[in-house]
């Protein structure tokens, strides 16, 4: 490896570890050596833990939902019914990086479009790069570090 590319490397791997990705150094790796859009499919992805997971479990959340708030009333546990409320978005947002990432809907008939997700650099020219399989990304990015065992105990 150049110098030029050491450089290159070490300013990608300390963007990701700025942004918050749990392993800096394998990202910036990956996206340097493989050509995998690592940095697009992390930001793609980072907040649905903090912002459609994790949320449920902050005081009042459940309660702005009248049949939570009913089943909080008559004495259910807030932390099951915050466990549920997250597996349920865990498995939400799961299911639908799995059907972007298809491509297309399997039960349409031929001839109608399909989809690609697709990086694009700054100046919002694609890059050539797709954003596959986005939903293997989501529990290595479980801010617990516990890749989401939590939701299944």
């Amino acid at each position: 490896m150049t110098e030029t590319e050491r450089t290159r490397l070490a300013a990608l791997r300390d963007r990701f570890a700025e942004l918050g990705c749990p392993d800096p150094e394998d990202a910036a790796l990956s996206e340097f050596l493989d050509d995998i859009p690592q940095l697009a499919r992390f930001l793609a992805v980072r907040h649905i833990w903090p912002r459609l997971i994790d949320e449920w479990a902050n005081e009042g959340v459940l309660e702005r939902f009248p049949a939570a708030d009913r089943l909080l009333a008559s004495g259910a546990d807030r932390g099951d019914l915050a466990k549920v409320a997250r597996l349920v978005a865990y498995e939400t947002a799961f299911t639908m990086l799995y059907d972007l990432s298809a491509g297309g809907d399997p039960d349409a008939p031929d001839g109608t479009p399909e989809w690609c997700l697709q990086e694009v650099g700054p100046d919002g020219e694609p890059t050539g790069r797709y954003l596959d399989s986005l939903h293997e990304d989501l529990l290595m990015l479980d801010p617990s570090g516990r890749e989401g065992a939590d939701l299944f105990e």
